[in-house]
């Protein structure tokens, strides 16, 4: 586990493949995301490096239901008593109580879909004590709001924190893995890819310094420009 500032505030956890964040200021922490099923020790270590304790945790906020994404929430959910929140089209299949529609892979990504789902296990349900609309608004840095960007999954969810300049996108748009930086990208495997690339759009036209992603490297100036620079390589 790599612990990173992104702004002050906000720390980026990456668990593998996958990227979550930590919101933490004097009124607790929200931690978005969780990385796969076993992580959790891991955001226990993350946790404890910040000097917060799961009485610490007031809420986990999954952008989407993917296992990559939600595999730990129960983990932690049970280990802080802190709520789950997700978007309200995918909260059945964090409960546990609906499959959820499978992606459409497309030809291009074959390959990186065979690696990527290849040591993912389902993740155990848990319950969903607050399901997330549009434009609802989160208590936490000065008030994140909740996006609606379906597509990756009929309720993703992207969070903008606008006193902060910060957007975290889930899996809609994908950061570049390059330390020098590099192009943003819809993020592959996609339910509905109309609907991605319409929901990739609504992030880009927002005013935002900070981007953050549920894979690849955040974008820390500018990120606007580089939203709306955005491709669809996988099509």
């Amino acid at each position: 586990m790599d612990l990173v500032e992104v702004v002050p505030g906000l720390h980026l956890l990456r668990l593998g493949f996958v990227n979550a964040y930590l919101w933490h200021d004097e009124d607790g922490a929200t931690l978005v995301d969780t990385g796969l099923s076993g992580t959790g020790p891991a955001v226990g270590a993350a946790l404890d490096e910040l000097g917060l304790r799961g009485h610490d945790l007031r809420r986990i906020v999954l952008t989407h239901s993917h296992p990559d994404h939600s595999g730990s929430a129960a983990e932690l959910a049970a280990w802080s008593g802190a709520p789950v929140l997700a978007g309200r089209a995918d909260a059945a299949v964090v409960r546990g109580e609906d499959p959820g529609p499978p992606p459409v892979v497309t030809a291009a990504e074959q390959d990186l879909y065979a690696v990527a789902s290849a040591d993912v296990r389902p993740a155990p349900a848990v319950p969903v004590v607050q399901a997330l609309d549009d434009g609802d608004v989160l208590d936490l840095a000065g008030g994140a709001v909740v996006l609606g960007v379906p597509g990756h999954t009929p309720g993703s969810i992207a969070l903008h924190l606008p006193r902060h300049g910060v957007l975290l996108t889930g899996d809609t748009i994908a950061g570049s893995r390059s330390e020098d930086g590099g192009p943003v990208v819809l993020g592959p495997f996609n339910t509905d890819r109309t609907a991605a690339w319409a929901s990739l759009q609504r992030l880009a036209a927002l005013d935002v310094e900070v981007a953050c992603f549920g894979h690849g490297r955040p974008v820390t100036g500018s990120a606007s420009s580089v939203l709306r620079a955005a491709t669809d390589p996988f099509g």
